[in-house]
């Protein structure tokens, strides 16, 4: 047994080689652009309600909700990544993130459904300048006629990026 999984671990892409991760992702929509993030980083989804905002918060911080006894930044994921700003509606959600510890929402237009991708579906995007930061991008993928943006939610919603202090969401 030691052998087969030796051999197969062998075959396997190192961290470095891949970005990526097999697993299932959950859709989203941002505008006409479909969008995917790891599902293990989904704590939940809920519909949008009118945050409180805070003093000095980066505008693309709404403000915060209390989630049963947790204070939750919630983010427009639109604002963050420098898309055009769109009128919320019935559709728009908060997707509740666990990323690094850190519990925070994120607001999108919508959400479809959860694929399945393996490592090798997921194609390195090319690099150009964007109005998305590359570094926010784990890659590309299609499913049937569908191309999604792998997102890399680690880096979009870490603590120096949203510009708080992990100490302040205890």
């Amino acid at each position: 047994m030691n052998t087969t999984n030796a051999a197969h671990a062998n075959s396997q892409p190192s961290a470095e080689q891949s970005v990526a991760a097999s697993g299932q992702y959950l859709t989203l929509r941002l505008g006409n652009e479909e969008y995917a993030i790891d599902i293990l980083r989904v704590q939940e989804i809920r519909s949008y309600e009118e945050p409180t905002r805070m003093v000095n918060a980066p505008s693309y911080i709404k403000g915060v909700v209390n989630l049963r006894g947790v204070i939750v930044p919630i983010v427009d994921l639109r604002m963050k990544l420098n898309l055009e700003k769109v009128e919320y509606n019935e559709f728009t959600v908060v997707i509740i993130l666990n990323v690094r510890g850190t519990v925070i929402g994120a607001v999108v237009d919508s959400v479809s459904d959860v694929v399945t991708l393996s490592a090798q579906a997921i194609k390195p995007a090319p690099q150009f300048e964007a109005a998305i930061d590359a570094r926010f991008i784990t890659g590309l993928a299609n499913v049937g006629e569908r191309m999604l943006i792998v997102m890399n939610m680690d880096a979009l919603m870490s603590n120096a990026e949203m510009g708080m202090f992990s100490s302040a969401l205890g």
